[in-house]
């Protein structure tokens, strides 16, 4: 390891135990759901979004709202509903019959956090709205275009087991989510104390950790991280995988894969690679960081043809063989 790398490193794990306090703080009101804690600060440093699936009651949004605080950022939840209009979100323009003049009512949008519950049950027309916020970090309202505030973090949520009134979110928006996390029951030792802590009635007081302008610091350490050329091809392999299975003897996912991941992706899949180096106190990536978040970043990049369906064969399923097959630097 040469010089540079080595100051990296000590830099990274100087600066990687107020990501330490951070998790710490958020775990005075989260009981366990440690994977999900360390997804969402993955996308803080990676700067990119969550889909967060798993059925109600698992601490989705109570997570980002404590996140939020610890962050001293500002935070919106933004319950989406089949009526709900582009307006609810991005805002909209006001009418002043005095002046005769139109005025810029800005929406929940403007906010560093954004908490968008239940986000599959708004129609397309939100959902374009909401495309254009994500990818470009700025809504159009009227004629007029506004930056959003950084940092901006779209952190979303949908129930798997309730699909009456539902709308299958765009391919497009999909591919625009860094991750998507799928939250689990937490275990029986966990529960009991979640049972313990949430029925003294008690209120717990979050206090923030770090400032919205110590995350822009921490990204652009992230940056310098070290990734090795071949982690960078291990990482190209595992995308092409999904395109061309043949070529990396896994002929028979050929007839299961609709379409395979974007080059998004491969970014996606190096950032989070590198953010997760970052919360591991090291200043370079191991495979083994790409293996832990590369289901969470192919997994709903990954469409499955109608005979994998007949076959009980999920986007999951496919991206565990390639990651077993595709040989490991």
């Amino acid at each position: 390891m040469d010089t540079s790398i080595q100051e990296v490193n000590a830099r990274i794990r100087e600066a990687s135990s107020v990501l330490k306090d951070l998790t710490r703080e958020i775990g005075k009101v989260i009981v366990g759901q440690q994977y999900l804690v360390d997804r969402l600060l993955t996308a803080l440093l990676a700067d990119g979004h969550i889909l967060i699936e798993g059925v109600p009651g698992l601490a989705k949004t109570l997570s980002v709202r404590t996140l939020a605080r610890a962050i001293d950022a500002q935070f919106q939840r933004i319950q989406f509903t089949p009526d709900l209009l582009p307006a609810d979100v991005v805002g909209t323009l006001v009418y002043n019959p005095k002046d005769s003049n139109f005025t810029t009512k800005k929406g929940p949008i403007f906010s560093n956090i954004i908490l968008a519950d239940e986000i599959n049950r708004a129609p397309s027309k939100v959902q374009s709205a909401l495309l254009e916020a994500m990818q470009e970090r700025q809504v159009t309202i009227g004629s007029e275009t506004f930056a959003l505030p950084k940092p901006f973090l779209v952190l979303a949520t949908q129930n798997p087991i309730e699909q009456e009134g539902t709308y299958p979110l765009p391919e497009a928006q999909v591919d625009r989510f860094m991750l998507k996390l799928v939250v689990t029951y937490p275990s029986k030792k966990e529960e009991k104390e979640i049972l313990e802590r949430m029925t003294t009635g008690r209120q717990i007081h979050v206090n923030p950790v770090i400032k919205p302008e110590l995350i822009f610091k921490l990204r652009e350490l992230m940056h310098q991280i070290y990734i090795d050329e071949k982690v960078k091809d291990y990482i190209l392999d595992l995308v092409f995988a999904t395109r061309e299975p043949s070529q990396y003897k896994l002929d028979e996912l050929k007839p299961l894969i609709s379409y395979g991941a974007s080059p998004r992706a491969s970014i996606m899949l190096t950032s989070a690679a590198k953010a997760n180096a970052f919360l591991q106190g090291r200043g370079y990536v191991t495979p083994d960081d790409v293996k832990q978040v590369g289901m969470d970043v192919l997994r709903h990049r990954v469409l499955v043809t109608y005979e994998a369906e007949a076959e009980d064969t999920t986007s999951e399923d496919i991206v565990k063989k390639i990651f077993d097959q595709v040989e490991v630097p």
